[in-house]
């Protein structure tokens, strides 16, 4: 990997002495470089680092029409003796390529996926904040290029690697509405994938939650409507009784996080038992009802861990405080003392750049 020839570009003046260390909102600031690579006649060219910036595609783009569209999300971190580390970046690259083959997209050689963002990563690591709770998100993508409209698989794509610093995605703890008409995903279909689309359609349903002062939504089963399954960047995560339960993988319609996976681990390593499995609202309000239902809460790259103040099913309002929790900070501290480097990474699930 080492030896892979990237071409680098550097920019003329760096933005970072313009960027407010205190002001971090997701998504919003960018740092000077940006990795590209092309898909064409059927092999990965022209790989690059260059200056942030536009580009230009045709107004045919075949991933304008007809969505040939996937993502990852990764986070870097400055660890406690000032090097910096990319956090279980394999196994995004693994995640990739299956949301690149569900949608007929090319696989992309760990090679170009690992060591173009280390590199990218190492020549910008400035831009990753010295701060708690904060980080340097990483999103890798790739779409269709042809200029062709037409319904079928583009023949050359682009990937391209953005770097963003960014702090706590959600400051506080959660207020979650159950959706009952909306659907994210079907058994079948792409929800385990990391398609732009599901999340083009997931909008509507979180904008009439968030009109009726909600976050965010937790989406439910598509043909009962019966069982939770994810809340709109996470996945979800119930304390009941000494069980940690989160819906299960096998129908295909729930991204496996890679956050999802990290905290599954650490509940194992503190004794709880962990169930992947289906989880009815029913159950839930019973739990909670009957006070077996300790914590809730979400995981996600961009949200790590984030706690539910409030829960809503129909009528039916699951308060909870947070501040008595003892399960998710604990998950939350030992996570983070492995991502900032304040104990030994034991999982093997830093990449240092």
């Amino acid at each position: 990997m080492a030896n892979l020839n990237i071409k680098v570009t550097k920019i003329n003046e760096s933005k970072l002495s313009g960027l407010d260390w205190n002001n971090l909102p997701f998504g919003k600031n960018f740092s000077d470089h940006m990795f590209v690579a092309d898909y064409i006649n059927g092999e990965w060219t022209n790989l690059q680092i260059i200056p942030y910036q536009n580009i230009s595609i045709s107004p045919a783009n075949a991933a304008l029409h007809y969505g040939q569209s996937i993502f990852e999300g990764v986070k870097a971190y400055r660890l406690a003796n000032g090097d910096a580390a990319i956090f279980r970046l394999e196994d995004n690259f693994k995640r990739f390529n299956r949301s690149a083959e569900r949608l007929m997209m090319p696989k992309i050689p760990a090679e170009v996926f690992v060591e173009g963002t280390k590199q990218l990563v190492a020549l910008d690591q400035d831009w990753i904040p010295n701060k708690e709770n904060h980080s340097l998100y990483i999103r890798p993508f790739m779409f269709a290029l042809d200029e062709v409209i037409g319904v079928k698989p583009s023949d050359s794509y682009k990937f391209m690697v953005l770097l963003s610093p960014t702090g706590p995605y959600y400051p506080k703890p959660m207020r979650i509405y159950v959706e009952e008409q909306y659907v994210r995903a079907v058994p079948g279909g792409v929800g385990y994938t990391k398609v732009a689309g599901n999340y083009a359609s997931s909008l509507y349903a979180a904008k009439v939650a968030k009109d009726k002062g909600f976050d965010q939504v937790l989406w439910m089963d598509a043909i009962e409507h019966k069982y939770v399954q994810e809340m709109g960047t996470m996945n979800a995560f119930f304390i009941i009784g000494n069980k940690a339960i989160t819906p299960g993988l096998e129908d295909g319609t729930i991204l496996e996080g890679v956050t999802r996976n990290s905290v599954i681990q650490i509940l194992k390593e503190m004794g709880l038992t962990v169930e992947e499995r289906n989880l009815s609202i029913d159950e839930i309000l019973e739990a909670y009802k009957s006070g077996e239902l300790k914590e809730a809460f979400g995981t996600g790259t961009a949200a790590t861990i984030s706690r539910i103040q409030e829960l809503v099913y129909e009528d039916f309002s699951m308060t909870f405080d947070c501040d008595k929790w003892e399960v998710s900070p604990e998950v939350t501290k030992r996570i983070d003392d492995i991502r900032y480097g304040r104990v030994d990474d034991r999982y093997n699930w830093l990449v240092t750049v």
